[in-house]
């Protein structure tokens, strides 16, 4: 049984909106040292960033965060709000016996949300990082995390894992 860290549309685009309850900033370092234990345990890590469809040039600060991507990770670009559909991320995981994801990055409610919605359908036991993870509005955050993720998985810290 295999555990694999997603994190979600890390990019300075993103990371530069005004989130609540947790800066972009705080959600990267963050997310930055989930990725440092599990590359420490070797368990996979999964960066996932979104393209904007039918556009000729993707607008400035759409590539991952600097430094964030490192030798071995898995890198996909999605180019809806969830990372399994049409990106090949299922049988990525498949291939490397994934059972369980654990799911962090931005935006709580879009990719984050939609992410971990696919992933219980595709059977995978999930884990939540609720501070490494961040909403356009705090209510929002706050709902998902003490109301809907709960549903499909545990909730749990950065701490928990570092």
């Amino acid at each position: 049984m295999t555990t694999a860290l997603i994190l979600i549309d890390l990019m300075p685009r993103i990371i530069g909106l005004p989130l609540a309850p947790h800066s972009g900033d705080e959600v990267l370092a963050r997310c930055r040292a989930l990725a440092g234990a599990f590359r420490a345990a070797g368990q996979p890590v999964v960066l996932v960033r979104v393209d904007r469809p039918n556009v000729a040039q993707q607008p400035p600060g759409s590539d991952f965060a600097d430094g964030l991507v490192q030798e071995g990770d898995i890198t996909l670009v999605k180019r809806t709000i969830g990372a399994f559909y049409g990106t090949g991320l299922d049988e990525r995981l498949r291939g490397l016996g994934v059972d369980t994801v654990v799911v962090a990055g931005l935006v709580t409610t879009m990719g984050v949300e939609s992410t971990a919605r696919a992933a219980a359908d595709h059977g995978y036991e999930l884990e939540f990082v609720a501070d490494a993870m961040s909403g356009l509005a705090a209510d929002e955050h706050e709902f998902a995390v003490a109301r809907t993720f709960p549903r499909f998985g545990e909730v749990r810290n950065t701490a928990d894992y570092t």
